[in-house]
């Protein structure tokens, strides 16, 4: 049924739960899994381009460091994770990564980093769940 799977992955523990279902069912489709990690543009603050620089670069090792290890995690579980990386908004870099890739489903944690903000604005995942243009398995 699932050929091609999206995970939106974050590091938080509302991933780490989607890093497993998508684990268990890339292995019961046969499917290929995919992580994404979204990263936001520079801060929309003033500060001096050192500081923006050296922001962007924090953010750049943290980014890696979270697709890490959600590689490892499915090397441990026998399994073959490729990953990605991309820059703009989470919920709408999400759809077009999967629009893009043909993936047949995406999978989001129901709680990521997004805080409070997301009390406000509405969560990532129910955005994505709105606007995708395949199946959304929303994790909790």
């Amino acid at each position: 049924m699932f050929k091609k799977i999206l995970l939106a992955y974050d590091g938080s523990e509302g991933a780490n739960r989607a890093l497993d279902a998508g684990l268990k069912l890339a292995q019961l489709h046969r499917a290929e899994l995919w992580a994404l990690t979204v990263q936001e543009g520079v801060p929309r603050f003033s500060a001096t381009v050192d500081e923006v620089q050296e922001e962007q670069a924090f953010a750049n090792q943290h980014t890696l460091e979270v697709l890490d290890a959600a590689r490892t995690r499915a090397r441990e579980g026998g399994f073959d994770l490729q990953t990605m990386k991309r820059l703009g908004h989470p919920a709408q870099t999400i759809i077009q990564v999967a629009g893009e890739g043909d993936f047949d489903l995406i999978l989001v944690g129901h709680s990521g980093l997004s805080g409070v903000w997301a009390k406000f604005l509405g969560t990532t995942a129910e955005k994505v769940s709105r606007h995708a243009p395949c199946s959304v398995l929303i994790v909790r």
